[in-house]
């Protein structure tokens, strides 16, 4: 059977033992988990005791589908290792590590997956390390986030399929990696109001980025962040004017920190699977900001993803 390895690292500050014994209470995990984050209705039970070895933490949703995972190995403070066991879209079982270094700045936690799949599914094996690594990344920042602070700024809701109707935006186009999307998206309105600024130009739009469509495997995204503008507002040479197609989206709202917005992206996908609605794979993909970040809380911000369907 075609097997597959995943694994993605991130520094907490926080000492060893403080970071271990967070990920060792599966009590913990409904706060991190980056699978319960569009499905919050989702059912989970945990053991009795939470943080020993043979303890369970099983989960069953319309969304995230029906499995458990079980604690093999507590290594304290370096190493957990886990088996998990999906029962629910398909069966199949899976070997889950965590270890844990001390650095300088904190601790290092380094989250693995190793699994098999179907003979019939060989051509998912490279998809793996893409999709596995982009919710253990999610992950990752969560517990981060809950380990240093003892929360995390981030809720999705999906809102459902709406009409949107065509607009027009003048904006500044650039590209980036997912680990790079937030300062280079700064920096891109940064340009973006310093040439409303010039150009006195009408600032009562939607803020927004319109995303251009993206193979993930190539991790690189293309977009243009800007603001809606009247048809008859001339762009200038320092910005693109850009189309934005009426239609049908997908809506979810994310409401917290933007370096959770995966959370609101992948819940989407999440929920157009489950829900078998089809996508329009050719079509531009938006976020819009409907308050300012710097003048909103972090845990107030509200970020609206639209995704196009047919």
């Amino acid at each position: 059977m075609p097997a597959y390895h995943v694994q993605r690292s991130i520094v907490i500050d926080a000492p060893i033992e403080t970071v271990f014994e967070t990920v060792a209470d599966y009590r913990t995990w409904t706060s991190w988990s980056p699978w319960l984050c569009v499905d919050p209705n989702a059912e989970v039970t945990v053991s009795e005791n939470s943080n020993a070895v043979h303890s369970t933490y099983q989960w069953q949703g319309e969304l995230v589908g029906q499995g458990e995972i079980e604690h093999k190995t507590l290594q304290h403070p370096q190493l957990i290792d886990d088996e998990i066991r999906f029962f629910k879209p398909f069966r199949s079982v899976s070997q889950v590590r965590f270890e844990f270094a001390s650095q300088r700045q904190g601790t290092e936690v380094t989250w693995h997956m190793d699994g098999k799949l179907p003979w019939f599914m060989f051509w998912m094996v490279s998809k793996m390390d893409t999709y596995i690594g982009m919710d253990y990344e999610r992950g990752l920042k969560m517990l981060k986030d809950f380990v240093e602070t003892g929360k995390v700024e981030s809720k999705s809701e999906v809102m459902g399929v709406v009409d949107r109707e065509a607009a027009r935006m003048l904006g500044v186009k650039d590209s980036a990696s997912l680990a790079e999307i937030g300062p280079v998206m700064t920096k891109a309105f940064e340009k973006t109001d310093q040439a409303f600024t010039a150009a006195d130009l009408p600032r009562d739009g939607e803020v927004l980025s319109l995303y251009d469509p993206v193979c993930l495997e190539d991790k690189r995204f293309d977009f243009t962040c800007g603001v809606t503008v009247p048809s008859s507002v001339a762009a200038p040479s320092s910005l693109v004017a850009r189309s934005i197609p009426g239609g049908k989206y997908l809506q979810i709202r994310h409401t917290g920190a933007y370096h959770h917005m995966g959370n609101a992206w992948s819940g989407g996908y999440q929920y157009a699977r489950y829900k078998k609605l089809k996508l329009n794979a050719k079509g531009c993909s938006l976020e819009v900001y409907q308050n300012d970040p710097h003048s909103t809380p972090t845990q107030d911000l509200i970020t609206d993803v639209f995704i196009p369907v047919r």
